[in-house]
């Protein structure tokens, strides 16, 4: 068997703006928060009270009650560990703001004009 070995090649960047655009795109979304805490809040009652819930009915209806429980990860758009890291943002959203210099990224507090566009 003839194999073939590829090198990977990777162009460099072609200035600070394809650089910084590159960077980006290649920065997950990992956005978890809601528009309010409120709102959030209820997500998460819904999220604990269907596993709360469809575990809690085993003995009463029977295993068929757990089929309730993977729609708590609709409520939680993941797990409830997505839902915790969304209750950061929600609280954090428009008070904090992170800034990146030269690789390192510090959170600094939002400056009111600058959430205004």
């Amino acid at each position: 068997m003839n194999t073939v070995n590829v090198a990977n090649t990777v162009k460099p960047a072609q200035g600070a703006k394809a650089q910084a655009a590159a960077t980006q795109s290649a920065a997950p979304e990992t956005n978890f928060a809601s528009k309010s805490v409120p709102r959030h809040l209820a997500r998460g009652a819904i999220g604990f009270g269907l596993i709360i819930g469809s575990i809690a009915l085993v003995p009463v209806a029977g295993p068929a009650t757990l089929l309730a429980a993977p729609l708590a990860l609709i409520a939680f758009r993941g797990c409830p560990t997505c839902w915790m890291v969304g209750l950061a943002q929600t609280i954090s959203l428009g008070r904090l703001e992170r800034q990146c210099v030269d690789g390192v990224c510090t959170l600094t507090k939002a400056h009111p004009a600058a959430g205004v566009q």
